[in-house]
């Protein structure tokens, strides 16, 4: 009896987009890999972005099935997604960026090798001409197959992008994105974590996230309060997992993202109100959870002390922060 190839289901979740939406889809449709459905939610998009999507459903009827729903921001159209999936593995991949067209065979054959319920890709930055801007490498230090039990520091090295990754579609049983929030992906992507044995990697830089130049000039606001939510309940899944006694990881979780992430954001606030604010909510969470300097300054990330690893302005921030210096912040800023 011949074996049923695995299908790819990999989710695009549209929102006004219609300048990059066809250098998206092409990526997508010219995949080495050809067991692929791709679903395109266009969430309420008010530009030619429809017009885009029709056209590129009928010219690949057999790849593409494209939907259409009212806007309910990236969570509610990826959740749209997930519920028509048909696939073995699931992947994500947001309309304003593009992949390699090895990307989807390379992680199967990943998942399929090692048996890995999730697989992740390394990332490059790229502008509007194509020029790579910088290489997010994801897991240098670590093989290709990663036994979670034995190498769980992972859990609070990765990066939890979702659009790098390719999930096992058993992983979505009972879990969906948070709707109405920020930082979607740290609240969701560590909880999938915690639900896999085996994870495997290729270093290759797969995805290609844009820097749009239209998006340079997003406000930073109090919504960076939603990474500390996310945290809080990744912590509340971290206590019913099989991981729940690796209590060293988690608190090294909580400090890459509940503190180092936030700061990362907190830096781009200019309303100085609304800086104070979440900088009281940061101290308020580093406290309950016991988290002291010390613990920030000698924290590793890959096997490397985090802090030296940075840019001097950033060094000089978080130095700054943490010795209470808000006001000179502030001048800074």
């Amino acid at each position: 009896m011949t074996k049923v190839p695995c299908l790819i289901s990999i989710i695009v979740p549209v929102y006004n987009v219609e300048n990059y939406l066809a250098k998206c889809l092409d990526s997508l449709v010219n995949q080495t890999y050809p067991h692929i459905e791709i679903l395109v939610v266009n969430d309420g998009s008010t530009d030619h972005s429809e017009k885009i999507i029709r056209d590129y459903a009928l010219r690949f009827p057999d790849k593409i099935n494209a939907f259409t729903k009212e806007n309910g921001g990236l969570s509610d159209a990826r959740n749209f997604g997930i519920d028509r999936a048909a696939g073995d593995y699931v992947g994500f991949v947001d309309s304003d960026d593009f992949v390699t067209e090895t990307m989807y065979e390379e992680m199967l054959v990943l998942a399929v090798k090692h048996e890995a319920e999730m697989v992740i890709c390394n990332i490059q930055k790229v502008d509007e001409k194509g020029n790579v801007t910088q290489k997010l490498t994801q897991i240098p230090n670590m093989p290709e197959k990663i036994d979670l039990e034995a190498h769980f520091s992972v859990f609070s090295d990765l990066s939890y992008f979702a659009c790098n990754k390719l999930f096992k579609t058993e992983l979505f049983k009972t879990q969906r994105f948070k709707k109405d929030v920020h930082f979607e992906d740290i609240q969701l992507v560590p909880q999938l974590l915690l639900d896999c044995k085996t994870v495997a990697q290729t270093q290759d830089y797969h995805y290609q996230y844009l820097e749009r130049t239209d998006s340079i000039s997003k406000t930073h606001t109090e919504k960076g309060l939603d990474i500390l939510k996310a945290v809080k309940d990744v912590e509340l899944y971290f206590e019913s997992s099989m991981y729940a006694a690796k209590r060293n990881a988690l608190k090294n979780f909580q400090i890459l993202e509940g503190v180092y992430t936030f700061l990362a954001y907190l830096a781009f606030v200019k309303d100085e109100k609304i800086f104070y604010k979440m900088s009281q909510e940061l101290e308020v969470f580093m406290r309950q959870r016991n988290i002291k300097f010390k613990d920030i300054l000698i924290y590793s990330r890959f096997d490397k002390n985090y802090l030296l690893s940075l840019p001097l302005k950033k060094k000089i921030f978080y130095l700054l922060f943490f010795s209470g210096q808000k006001k000179l912040i502030r001048k800074l800023i």
